[in-house]
């Protein structure tokens, strides 16, 4: 996704200023890494070493990548949303109807691109589907400024999880998956990235895009803001759940209230929580709808709004952080902001490279991750030296244009200052 402010005949990623704000690329590296760590998997990692730290840490940054690097990726998106129309001012007119054509363009190729992806058989769930949708979604939105921004964000990540706990309680068990995303219901509901809980990151990043990024109250307002989400959404969570009891009530919904658990020897019950801990663990984008209870987890790929604050808190802090680093140390992260800047690329890249070599994320190979990093990182630098944006960046922004010129060409001009466009 580009983060470009429209300009006619204009390409790139670009600030106000003209140049492109290295801290946003660097952070969707960042995010499309994470991603990277969680297909390739924990055996992928060889940096700590093989002993029994090198293993639990390889674990930690798999769980820490597991959920929040989707949810910085989707954040990120609603950045650039919010930076191609307009920045701190929503464009209007012309201009606007000129954006969404491009990005109704970006959402259908992205969206059959994923498809694509999803029919090579690689063991991963593929984002690209959905974010065609989540950009289709975006569109009535791009005349917003931030504060109704945020207000719908958060409305998202209050009564989303809530609206289709009900309504999948209703529907009943879902069909198994075998694909990364099976139709709409999977869209809005039961998929892996359901729109119904991701569209508060995409909005909300939107939100943040119509801020001035450049001023340090804006950045410190984000950073403090950040944090109270991280602890409103895991500390809340852990509060619920273990000192109040949440965890006991998961249990006793599993048991099917046949077993009284105060009266259940201590010695058992402690496994039986860590059991259940542990399927909080391997949820893939909702909660099961046996208990209320299962709405205070915060747990990746859960869908809760406990999960959305956390995940949404931590991807304003490495926003923040990237930007920071970005402003005093722009040439040593040149090859992250690369990276970022064809992050639809190097995400492809690396599905096919899974799927032609039969790579799993159940492989014990280590290193293999650090490999594929350090692969994309130099291929990224050196193309963009040599030859500027990347190919499925340059690809899908030329067919935006080509489109939206038809569409203006064909429209009569749209005055600004609240005109709606045509259709």
């Amino acid at each position: 996704m580009s983060q470009q402010i429209p300009q006619r005949g204009g390409h790139g990623s670009r600030d106000a200023r003209g140049g492109r704000i290295a801290g946003i690329d660097v952070a969707r590296a960042l995010a499309v890494f994470g991603m990277f760590t969680v297909h390739l998997g924990v055996g992928s990692i060889g940096v700590f070493g093989g002993d029994a730290f090198g293993e639990s840490a390889a674990e930690t940054l798999h769980q820490l990548a597991r959920g929040r690097s989707s949810a910085l990726f989707a954040f990120l998106a609603g950045v650039s949303l919010a930076l191609m129309t307009g920045r701190t001012r929503p464009i209007e007119g012309t201009e606007l109807q000129h954006a969404r054509a491009r990005l109704l363009v970006r959402a259908l190729v992205l969206a059959l691109l994923g498809v694509m992806l999803d029919l090579t058989g690689a063991p991963i769930a593929v984002i690209l589907t959905y974010y065609g949708g989540f950009f289709l979604l975006a569109l009535p939105l791009l005349r917003l400024r931030a504060l109704a921004l945020g207000a719908i964000a958060t409305a998202v990540a209050v009564l989303g999880p809530v609206v289709s706990y009900a309504i999948r309680d209703r529907l009943g068990e879902p069909a198994p998956r075998v694909s990364s995303i099976g139709g709409i219901t999977d869209f809005l509901l039961t998929g892996y990235y359901p729109a119904a809980t991701f569209m508060a990151f995409v909005v909300a990043g939107m939100a943040v895009g119509r801020l001035d990024l450049a001023a340090p109250r804006i950045r410190t307002t984000l950073a403090a803001g950040g944090a109270e989400a991280v602890l409103l959404g895991y500390g809340g969570s852990w509060l619920l759940l273990y000192p109040l009891g949440g965890i006991d009530r998961l249990l006793q919904a599993r048991l099917g209230g046949a077993v009284d658990l105060s009266a259940t020897d201590p010695a058992l019950r402690g496994p039986l929580r860590s059991d259940i801990a542990a399927d909080l663990h391997d949820l893939h984008g909702q909660v099961p709808t046996d208990s209320l209870w299962y709405l205070v987890v915060a747990t990746p790929h859960s869908g809760t709004g406990f999960e959305i604050a956390g995940a949404l808190g931590t991807a304003l802090l490495v926003l923040v952080v990237c930007m920071a680093v970005a402003d005093i140390a722009a040439a040593p992260l040149y090859p992250l902001a690369a990276a970022g800047s064809m992050a639809l690329t190097i995400y492809t890249g690396h599905i096919l490279v899974i799927a032609a070599l039969g790579f799993s994320f159940t492989d014990v190979a280590p290193f293999r991750l650090e490999v594929f990093v350090i692969g994309a990182l130099v291929v990224a630098t050196l193309w963009r030296l040599l030859l500027g944006r990347g190919p499925l960046e340059r690809a899908l922004s030329s067919a935006g244009d080509v489109v939206a010129e038809l569409v203006t060409a064909a429209q009569p001009p749209v005055e600004g200052g609240g005109g709606r466009p045509p259709g």
